[in-house]
């Protein structure tokens, strides 16, 4: 991580942030530093192309990160990434084989990153971290596994007001049509929900 003022800031960030699934000390927050790297992009710019073997395990230290696929002419987003979140392309990264999702910024980010070669050297060399591994693996799962729950068994309207009252600020943040595909909300629908909460505000 860079050795300027905003070194300091990101490590507080993300010792706050991995902190919510293991008490891990100041010092064992040095040593996973020293495998991480911070990289920066601005607004609407590729993280990983459809194609590319995505070669980066994410955490959103500021910005917004969208990952999606085209389905004919379509976008379907599967995620929306903001401060704190982790995102990466998980079949490509984990077999190392080419995206078939793109990741893209929509707000100018930086994002804290480990490579693959160096989660290995550092899961390797310092096997007590293996436990903050598999707690943050399985924080993403559960919570892919609750939003397709969503998306099954609670309505379009409830999805929709449950999201919002979570995410608040996402409506300012996302453009409409992102949010209505992560939501699996048709665009219309979508609009007409928005119309009538701030009808009730």
């Amino acid at each position: 991580m860079p050795p300027h003022s905003n070194h300091t800031q990101y490590k507080i960030q993300l010792f706050h942030y991995l902190r919510r699934f293991d008490n891990i000390s100041p010092e064992q927050l040095d040593i996973i530093q020293s495998y991480l790297e911070v990289r920066t992009f601005d607004k609407k710019q590729i993280v990983v192309n459809k194609g590319e073997v995505d070669n980066h395990f994410n955490i959103v230290i500021k910005g917004l990160v969208r990952k999606y696929f085209s389905l004919g002419k379509k976008e379907i987003t599967l995620q929306l990434a903001t401060e704190g979140h982790f995102i990466h392309s998980e079949i490509s990264f984990i077999q190392r084989t080419p995206s078939d999702m793109i990741v893209e910024t929509l707000e100018p980010t930086i994002l804290v990153s480990i490579s693959h070669d160096s989660m290995n050297s550092l899961l390797d060399t310092h096997p007590q971290f293996e436990h903050l591994a598999r707690l943050l693996i399985s924080d993403m799962y559960i919570k892919k596994n609750k939003r397709y729950y969503s998306q099954s068994l609670i309505s379009t309207r409830e999805r929709f007001l449950e999201y919002l009252q979570n995410h608040p600020d996402m409506l300012q943040r996302v453009p409409q049509k992102y949010l209505a595909s992560y939501l699996n909300i048709k665009p219309e629908t979508f609009s007409r929900l928005k119309h009538l909460l701030k009808t009730k505000k």
